[in-house]
């Protein structure tokens, strides 16, 4: 009788680890894996060419729950869109970002610039404020709020776009995250993201860039 509890007891502390060990991998394989490797901004559906220039820029919005289980935080879920920044310099001479401006453009001609951690965090911590009420037969309990965590500043540090210089013959990829509130529950429609102040090698502005994305929705099933 004792050995068969002990490995009734044995079995269940596997059971625990191997539950405990899905667990875990599900949790981290949600942004473990990041996004795949950027190819030339030319190849996306959503992009603008610049061909005497040798510049191309693509726009990748992550505004799927699917795609975005690479981050750390649903943006979605609290109206802020990710939107994948592919920028390839086919020329001889690098080119700037350091004084570059990219807005999102509503279809209403609204003007929005990239979101920064504490935009997020602060719409996080509003909606965390207010607590949970959970439905218990006839009575409802209000848990408590969550408290403040570093999964923001570890997405926009891992993520953001930060290349202030694409060199010659290279593709840069990354992040910008931007505020969709207000804008309903298709804010891709009409919208575009426009790409401001690149400058090449001797400081002269590019011809400005603009990404429709009625572009990439096109592409989208339906």
């Amino acid at each position: 009788m004792m050995i068969i509890v002990h490995r009734m007891m044995r079995f269940r502390s596997y059971l625990a680890l191997a539950l405990f060990a899905a667990i875990c991998a599900g949790q981290s394989s949600a942004f473990e894996h990041g996004p795949p490797p950027a190819k030339d901004a030319a190849t996306y559906p959503a992009a603008d060419i610049h061909q005497e220039e040798h510049v191309a820029i693509a726009a990748e919005p992550y505004n799927t729950e699917e795609k975005v289980k690479i981050f750390r935080v649903n943006y979605l879920e609290h109206q802020f869109l990710p939107i994948r920044i592919i920028i390839t310099n086919s020329g001889d001479r690098p080119i700037s970002l350091n004084d570059a401006r990219i807005n999102f453009i509503s279809p209403h001609g609204d003007r929005i610039p990239a979101a920064e951690p504490d935009d997020v965090e602060r719409r996080i911590s509003l909606k965390d404020k207010e607590g949970e009420h959970i439905p218990v037969g006839p009575i409802h309990i209000h848990t408590k709020p969550k408290t403040p965590n570093g999964k923001v500043e570890q997405d926009f540090s891992e993520f953001e776009y930060a290349a202030l210089v694409v060199e010659p013959h290279t593709t840069r990829a990354g992040f910008l995250f931007y505020d969709v509130l207000g804008l309903g529950s298709a804010p891709l429609h009409g919208a575009k993201l426009v790409f401001r102040q690149i400058k090449d090698a001797n400081g002269k502005e590019l011809f400005y860039f603009e990404i429709p994305f009625d572009k990439y929705l096109q592409t989208q099933p339906q």
